[in-house]
């Protein structure tokens, strides 16, 4: 059987970044984050479920779903961010598990599910480690705002949407601490994947 190891961080956290590191050691990675994306393609059924429950006005001119304005809706009311949820995340489990398990016939000895909400959603039974990317809270902030033009308030709208980094650490099997150079957390990744016989 193969490893599967649940990888999250929070927003901004450089999960991305450490997500990438995996390929070095031809560990495939199941992105949930672009599956979410695929699965709101015109046409798809969860595509079909977001404009029944909140209308025309979150289409582009192009009828592709303006995530921007879907975010701002969202973000700003928690009841709304659950149906959101609650509409595309069985879609992306739904896909998910069928290229974990596609990858395991496939031969896999390990595989990693990037799961930007794992703890969050309740998926952590789906993985056998977790790993968790760790910021401090000010860099944290500071990227977001830097990386997707946030004023501190959106930002910090957007980071108090999920479970506080602290938090998920102590919830985690290993952690790596994102706070140096993508050097340091690269060496604390071999560490944990020759740890867990992944590598």
């Amino acid at each position: 059987m193969a490893l599967i190891i649940g990888l999250t961080g929070s927003i901004a956290s450089g999960k991305s970044t450490v997500s990438l590191m995996f390929d070095d050691y031809q560990i495939p990675v199941v992105d949930a984050d672009k599956l979410a994306r695929e699965v709101v393609r015109p046409g798809e059924k969860a595509y079909e479920k977001i404009i029944e429950a909140f209308g025309q006005d979150v289409l582009r001119d192009n009828q592709t779903i303006d995530r921007k304005k879907l975010g701002t809706i969202i973000f700003a009311d928690e009841a709304k961010r659950d149906q959101l949820n609650g509409i595309v995340h069985p879609a992306v489990r739904e896909k998910m598990l069928k290229q974990r398990d596609a990858l395991q016939e496939a031969g896999a000895t390990c595989v990693v599910l990037d799961i930007p909400l794992l703890f969050e959603s309740k998926l952590t039974h789906f993985v056998d480690k977790t790993l968790v990317v760790f910021v401090d809270e000010e860099v944290q902030l500071e990227r977001l705002m830097k990386r997707d033009n946030y004023s501190e308030e959106e930002a910090k709208q957007r980071i108090a949407a999920q479970i506080p980094v602290k938090k998920k650490a102590a919830m985690a099997d290993a952690v790596i601490n994102n706070n140096g150079t993508k050097y340091q957390s690269y060496a604390q990744l071999e560490k944990i994947l020759k740890e867990w016989n992944a590598i």
